[in-house]
């Protein structure tokens, strides 16, 4: 693809090149577009160019193919138990947090919590 466009990044740098010309059609929309095609065989080809004065420039097409079902059922499977063990990690994190707050509203301990907060706020105030 490099050579067929005449592109003078190397592959490492592509996503951030995409990223960047995305990020132009969104910021200037009047200079730049992001125009992607979808053909009836499920292949399809993204198209950004460049709205100069007086003609339009096709800096880059990316051409794309439609995966096969199992490659879509294994993405979503992944990315499905990605977020659901990010879930569990966060309703963990707030498990603790809400025990914390009940330890800190019991009676016996709220006065030194109160003292505690108040001798520190006392401390910056002096710096």
């Amino acid at each position: 693809m490099r050579n067929e466009q005449k592109l003078m990044i190397e592959f490492p740098e592509y996503p951030t090149i995409l990223i960047k010309m995305l990020n132009s059609c969104i910021k200037e929309p009047q200079s730049f577009l992001a125009v992607f095609i979808m053909e009836k065989d499920g292949r399809g080809r993204l198209d950004f160019i460049q709205n100069m004065e007086y003609k339009f420039i096709e800096l880059l097409s990316c051409n794309f193919a439609a995966s096969d079902e199992e490659a879509i059922r294994q993405q979503i499977t992944y990315r499905y138990n990605s977020l659901k063990s990010k879930l569990a990690i966060m309703q963990a994190r707030l498990q603790d947090i809400n025990l914390s707050l009940i330890h800190i509203s019991e009676p016996t301990r709220l006065g030194m919590i109160s003292y505690a907060v108040f001798c520190l706020k006392k401390k910056k105030k002096k710096k």
